[in-house]
């Protein structure tokens, strides 16, 4: 009798622990270019995301004429603790924990991302039912994940000076450099609150906009077809050389070209 006992506590037990915690195993859906990890909480919300992510896919590969050269896998977080696990992992950062508006990231092999309908619990800064920002900022990871197949360094972790280029291209790509940012950065520029050097463009309140309007100009000055030779590179010496300019140079036309607008 003890032992039945037992054992239906223990079954108890169990069912309101499911009840409490649903069922967070991946499930995966596997596509052309892409493998789709997602739990149960997002069965709802698959299609919806899939929209989003090939939505993507032919923003990049239309802005860069160019497919991606390897699969990836897309994993869907039911929260912001699955996502700091997996970086804390990934990046060898024990310790880690995210700031609220950090909802994902992408590299050659792999998006991570907070499931979107949750952002607005999960995170501060992202509003799900935004469509267009929510559709730039999947896109922008997917620019992130189509550079790492080309770069030197496919995870960045050894991209030397170039925090500005990395970012810059995914925001600009992905088209988060709106007329909202080049008027704050033309602002910026009229009073003489531009950093010295591009250490400091990926810094501060105007970063996005900073490092987007920067890879713009070379974009408009040099054309798409450079912007490919640069994606490659993980120093910004090489960057430099390839453009055939010094660093002040490239500040002192980004600038003409930015009051131009």
């Amino acid at each position: 009798m003890k032992s039945i006992l037992l054992l239906l506590i223990g079954f108890t037990a169990l069912a309101l622990m499911s009840w409490k915690f649903p069922d967070n195993r991946w499930k995966v859906a596997k596509y052309k270019n892409y493998s789709l990890y997602y739990t149960s909480l997002d069965n709802q919300n698959k299609e919806a995301y899939l929209t989003l992510i090939n939505n993507g896919l032919g923003s990049v590969k239309s802005f860069f004429n160019s497919p991606y050269r390897e699969t990836f896998d897309v994993y869907v977080h039911a929260n912001r603790h699955s996502l700091d696990s997996t970086w804390q992992k990934d990046w060898g950062m024990p310790d880690f924990k995210s700031e609220c508006w950090m909802v994902a990231s992408g590299v050659a092999k792999k998006f991570d991302m907070i499931s979107p309908a949750r952002w607005d619990s999960e995170a501060c800064e992202h509003v799900y039912a935004q469509t267009i920002k929510t559709q730039q900022l999947i896109t922008h990871e997917l620019v992130h994940v189509f550079h790492g197949q080309r770069n030197g360094s496919p995870d960045f972790s050894t991209v030397e000076g170039l925090d500005w280029f990395v970012e810059g291209l995914a925001t600009y790509a992905s088209g988060q450099c709106d007329s909202l940012r080049i008027a704050e950065v033309k602002k910026a520029i009229a009073e003489n609150k531009i950093p010295k050097g591009l250490d400091g463009f990926w810094s501060g309140k105007l970063k996005y906009g900073l490092s987007g309007s920067l890879v713009m100009f070379i974009d408009k000055r040099y054309g798409r077809a450079k912007l490919m030779e640069l994606l490659p590179f993980t120093k910004r010496e090489q960057v430099l050389a390839s453009l055939n300019i010094t660093e002040a140079a490239l500040l002192d036309q980004w600038k003409g070209y930015i009051d131009s607008l």
